[in-house]
């Protein structure tokens, strides 16, 4: 007797844009200076919880939340690290994310890059892949 085997294939939607960022300031002043410098205005949200290691009770990281009318955009600043870990434990040396949800232009994109890298206090500002990172399930949120 011959069984009719199928295999279900899951793949994880990333359809949100990543910028990690580089900076010795905690995570209010360099809001601020975001705030300042794009004239965005991200707001603190309660922390975002999350069980990275079973058993070992919830890991926290801070999160502000930028909501653009013009183009129902949603901007996330998420520290990489929490109380207990990382968030993106393969690039520790990414201090902060910002995360783009929705559509947004690539010529937006590049704006707000630049004008990140313009902001002394960062050291660094750049665009990632997220189907690059291994622990990319840490993201959805």
């Amino acid at each position: 007797m011959i069984l009719n085997r199928k295999t279900l294939k899951f793949e994880i939607d990333l359809d949100f844009v990543l910028i990690a960022i580089t900076t010795s300031l905690r995570d209010y002043r360099i809001c601020h200076y975001i705030n300042k410098r794009l004239n965005f205005d991200f707001t603190r949200s309660p922390d975002l919880e999350l069980d990275l290691i079973q058993g070992a009770g919830p890991v926290f990281f801070s999160l502000y939340q930028y909501h653009w009318e013009a183009s129902e955009t949603d901007f996330y600043f998420i520290a990489n690290k929490g109380s207990e870990g990382y968030l993106v434990p393969e690039m520790r040396k990414a201090d902060y994310f910002i995360m783009i949800r929705n559509y947004i232009a690539d010529d937006e994109l590049d704006k707000i890059i630049t004008g990140l890298n313009r902001i002394q206090e960062i050291v660094a500002a750049v665009k990632i892949d997220p189907k690059k990172i291994k622990s990319r399930e840490n993201l959805l949120f």
